[in-house]
């Protein structure tokens, strides 16, 4: 009988993975990670027949395979009987705040849908990155070594397993009513553009099954950003754009593409920053020009007083003070580079093709912020040919801007902050012409602010708020965070809890802080806080213990002259941190006589300091009243914290009833959705938390060995001496 040939090698799961490393279709990483987590799984493919007998092992093999590498999951499935991408969505869905798809979340989202909540039918997605702690950890709770990676199908906790160092969070946010949905988040030891667009991809996916149309997705402005928007198919190219993506793959059902708008200008910022100058056609936009600016702080400014002016004499002079919470990209910094550069300032006498920049960069922010002339709904269809217009502009300038050798910055290693834009504006057209969001609602009611990341940056911080710490948690402490974020999450219209979107330090979000004019001087001019002279506080017996006798014996204008030198110092410290224009104008009296620029604030001095503005004296002067009434100089209390929050509601009942506060800012101190930290309320905490800090921590403010020091002494009623104003003079 003739010899038969070696009998047919049987495929078994890890030799088909072995082949497509050493065919480079899979990763080694991810082939060593697969075979330490799944070594036990069946190695026959009869035994991968019927998926509803798949072991939990197997489900996990599946999602991590799909999720890291889909042309290898695809390939399997015409070996193995795997499900249908999208049939894994329930794989990756959890109760009770696990790692994956919230399926609470889900079910609740569903249920306004088929009550007809048309508010629901229409979302965006928005996908974001958390950094985590590296660390193993066992869980009593669930008796299981926590820490590594999760994806929601089950902990990957094989001893060759990576830990978890991020966590990938997706939110879904109503179009044309501002909700918010925390969706899941997965915990993963490295992130990819292609996993990220399958993880919106099953996001999206799930959304749909429940019948709620998913029009764009929003990732950050970074190389994952790009590499995510790659792998769905976007082409970032100015020259051939493409700002939509098909989903499922080859169907009819298209989906825009955004960058965050924050990561964006940040990326253009730097851009600015390291190429110095710019040329838009042959006009230069200097960065030097925004330094100056920064660096301007407050200076005594003279002008020529001549009949036209209305003033006697040759010149006088006035106080002018930079706004530091100015944006960048603002209208209030063009008018600024323009005023200044009329009044004659060196730094700025050739600043003009800066302020066209800047301002063109402006009308970009409003658009895509939704505010300014174009309102909070920027896609109404008369805006629609005003906006055309402007990003026909904006992509003339950024193909055609120059370094200072001529080469072109759409070409260059600093690009994709620009291509962001450019990308953001295709979308925002595309969706303004082709999309109906409700039935029989057009696209107008779509609310731009929806494509940014600003409402998944609040739910992070709120996140970090819950941890407890400033530092990147580990995945126990994430994981508890979020649970009991959750547990409270309303997804009815309004700010997220905690977040208080409606504060003026809300902007202190970090790309927006690295936005403003304060940011940048820091990064030339870095300067600690100033202290508060002593003599201002002993010269009104501030800094003794309070008494019916000392009160009585202390010179009255003397205590104003303290109180109001206080409140300016409380002003000017409060303006480091304050991230709102007009809401850090708001703290100094402004001079009327002088014409008001956004960002160039003309204001009265005495002495040293800038004079608070009356609602910030008002304030400070209730709080000064409140501590002699009802606390104790010192910090005499045993329970710091809840002295000072007693204090806090005592200064509120006080004011209750009285005057408004801050009349020239009516309508801008209740901006943003209902919320109980808005601009006037955190304004009214933060002026009476410093007063208060000052007063009963003396010491932490002051530059002081010996509180009872030599000062110079100045006459106050009867025989008695105290220490004198010094250069607190009016």
């Amino acid at each position: 009988a003739g010899r038969c040939g070696p009998a047919p090698r049987r495929r078994s799961v890890p030799s088909i993975l072995r082949a497509l490393a050493e065919k480079r279709q899979l990763s080694e990483e991810i082939v060593s990670l697969l075979q330490a987590q799944f070594s036990d799984l069946p190695r026959e493919l009869h035994s991968w027949r019927q998926m509803a007998d798949y072991s939990p092992e197997m489900r996990q093999f599946a999602c991590l395979l799909h999720l890291y590498h889909i042309k290898a999951y695809d390939y399997l499935r015409k070996i193995l009987p795997l499900p249908h991408p999208y049939s894994l969505t329930n794989w990756l869905s959890n109760n009770k705040a696990a790692a994956g798809f919230s399926s609470d979340i889900f079910l609740r989202l569903q249920d306004k849908v088929e009550r007809g909540d048309q508010a629901c039918y229409c979302c965006t997605v928005l996908v974001q990155d958390v950094s985590l702690q590296k660390q193993q950890e066992w869980d009593p709770r669930t008796k299981q070594l926590s820490g590594f990676v999760d994806l929601g199908a089950g902990i990957l906790d094989a001893d060759e397993a990576p830990l978890a160092s991020e966590a990938i969070v997706l939110m879904a946010v109503g179009i044309s009513s501002p909700w918010t949905a925390p969706l899941g988040y997965f915990l993963v030891n490295s992130t990819s553009g292609p996993f990220l667009a399958q993880l919106l991809r099953q996001a999206i996916h799930k959304l749909n099954s429940i019948g709620i149309l998913v029009l764009a997705v929003t990732s950050g402005a970074s190389a994952c950003g790009a590499e995510t928007a790659r792998a769905l198919g976007i082409r970032i190219d100015p020259k051939r754009t493409r700002c939509t993506f098909q989903h499922p793959p080859g169907s009819a059902h298209s989906i825009a593409f955004f960058f965050d708008i924050p990561h964006a200008l940040l990326l253009i910022r730097n851009a600015l920053q390291c190429f110095h100058k710019v040329e838009w056609l042959g006009d230069p936009m200097w960065w030097q020009h925004v330094v100056e600016l920064a660096a301007l702080g407050e200076q005594k400014v003279l002008e020529p007083c001549g009949p036209g002016t209305g003033r006697a004499g040759s010149k006088g002079s006035y106080h002018l003070k930079v706004n530091l919470g100015t944006l960048l990209f603002s209208e209030g910094v063009a008018e600024a580079l323009e005023h200044l550069q009329m009044l004659g300032l060196a730094s700025f006498q050739s600043c003009s093709g800066t302020a066209k920049f800047v301002r063109l960069m402006s009308s970009l922010c409003d658009v895509f912020y939704g505010r300014g002339p174009y309102g909070r709904e920027p896609l109404l269809a008369g805006n629609y040919t005003k906006i055309s217009n402007l990003f026909d502009e904006a992509r003339s300038c950024f193909v055609n801007l120059t370094d200072s050798v001529g080469r072109y910055i759409i070409k260059s290693k600093r690009k994709l902050g620009f291509l962001s834009l450019l990308l953001n504006a295709e979308s925002l057209k595309w969706l303004s012409s082709n999309h109906i969001c409700l039935k029989g609602t057009p696209s107008q009611h779509l609310h731009t602010s929806a494509f940014s990341l600003d409402p998944l940056e609040h739910f992070l911080r709120a996140l970090q708020q819950a941890c407890g710490s400033s530092g990147s948690p580990t995945c126990a402490v994430f994981q508890a965070a979020y649970h009991k974020l959750l547990a409270s999450w309303s997804l009815a219209p309004g700010p997220p809890p905690s977040s208080g979107n409606a504060s003026p330090w809300d902007l202190s979000l970090s790309q927006r802080r690295a936005l403003t004019l304060g940011s940048i001087r820091a990064q030339y001019h870095p300067a600690p806080a100033r202290p508060l002279a002593p003599e201002y506080l002993y010269s009104a017996g501030l800094l003794l213990p309070s008494s019916a006798l000392s009160n009585a014996l202390t010179d009255l204008s003397l205590y104003t002259h303290s109180l109001t030198c206080m409140a300016g110092w409380v002003a000017e410290q409060l303006a480091l941190d304050l991230q709102c224009e007009p809401c850090l104008a708001s703290l100094f009296e402004a001079d009327e006589s002088r014409l008001r620029c956004r960002s160039v604030l003309y204001i009265k001095k005495l002495g040293g300091l800038s004079l608070p503005s009356a609602s910030v004296h008002h304030i400070t002067s209730i709080s000064e009243q409140v501590l002699n009434w009802y606390g104790k100089v010192g910090g005499a209390n045993d329970n710091t914290k809840l002295w000072h929050l007693c204090l806090e509601q005592k200064v509120f009942q006080e004011l209750l009833g009285e005057s408004p506060l801050f009349p020239t800012l009516t309508k801008h101190l209740f901006e943003g959705e209902l919320s109980i930290n808005n601009h006037y309320t955190v304004l009214v905490k933060e002026i009476t938390r410093c007063y208060l800090n000052i007063r009963t921590h003396p010491t932490q403010h002051l530059n002081l060995k010996y509180p009872c020091g030599r000062h110079k002494l100045k006459r106050l009623k009867g025989k008695h001496l105290f220490p004198s104003l010094g250069s607190c003079q009016s």
